[in-house]
């Protein structure tokens, strides 16, 4: 007996060590003594033009170099008032209102489109507002089927530009509308108390609906000589005035982000002391900038 149990002890701890190998093999202990597992392999980083920069600096330099030959000092006598939809680029504004410069004329006022003025849910009141400011400075400066935004937009008309000096508003009543439009929240008039310019450039900003983008540029096109819609290059506005003209013609510019596009916005404001409309910039369908 005492024999068997000399020859049973080494086969029973010789079935327990093969037990435990195999608990130890299928748990979390595993993995201890092996190699580590191999880092998962890296995706390819995108490949980078670094030509890309280097043409579209050239580019900018190539169109400030050649501007004022391009101007050629045609915007002489022909001021210009800037309008920025809520959200514009500032920096923009300034490079555009250098360009101006460099064409031969000045900007003589830059005024800011309040929120409310393009806020569709603020619609009751910009409609209210309009309606009494026609009552007040008389029927005659509307068209009489204009409808809401149509009416507020030919009202900043009123407020900014004129089409020639016999057509402009009496000062007075310029200084009165204007206070009317800043107290109502609608308008950020700037510091000094600007003339009236024949040309207007609007520069976009944070996207407006369709119907109050349409009747605003309608509007001011029913006053100015000429109306100028510039952004950045394929801007929501933009496409949007391009795909659904508004009922009078104004020119349009994409590209303002770009030098280039910025001397094309001023060659527009030019083109429509003749000619209304067109459409101009990056992605414009009449050409990247009108030159006649």
């Amino acid at each position: 007996m005492t024999r068997l149990r000399r020859q049973l002890i080494p086969l029973v701890v010789l079935v327990m060590a093969v037990a435990v190998g195999i608990a130890l093999g299928a748990g979390p202990l595993s993995d201890l003594g092996t190699s580590p597992p191999k880092a998962a392999a890296q995706p390819p980083q995108p490949t980078v033009d670094t030509a890309a920069q280097d043409r579209a600096t050239y580019a900018d330099a190539f169109a400030g170099t050649v501007s004022q030959g391009l101007y050629a000092g045609r915007l002489h006598g022909h001021a210009v008032v800037v309008l920025t939809l809520p959200g514009a680029d500032d920096d923009v504004v300034d490079a555009l209102t250098e360009q101006v410069r460099q064409a031969g004329t000045q900007v003589i006022g830059s005024y800011g489109l309040r929120r409310t003025l393009v806020d569709p849910t603020r619609k009751a009141l910009v409609d209210t507002l309009g309606t009494q400011l026609v009552a007040q400075l008389g029927a005659d400066v509307v068209t009489a089927d204009a409808t809401t935004y149509d009416r507020i937009g030919q009202l900043l008309g009123r407020a900014v530009s004129t089409a020639s000096r016999k057509t402009g508003m009496d000062p007075a009543k310029v200084s009165s509308l204007r206070a009317s439009l800043h107290g109502a929240g609608l308008l950020a008039l700037p510091e000094d108390e600007p003339g009236l310019a024949p040309l207007v450039l609007v520069v976009t900003g944070s996207e407006v609906d369709a119907p109050v983008m349409n009747g605003l540029v309608s509007g001011l096109a029913a006053v100015a000589k000429g109306v100028v819609v510039a952004g950045p290059t394929k801007d929501a506005d933009i496409t949007t005035l391009r795909s659904a003209p508004p009922t009078r013609p104004v020119a349009t510019v994409d590209g303002t982000d770009t030098g280039s596009g910025q001397v094309a916005a001023v060659l527009a404001l030019i083109h429509v002391l003749a000619t209304p409309g067109g459409s101009f910039g990056a992605s414009g369908s009449d050409a990247p900038a009108p030159l006649g």
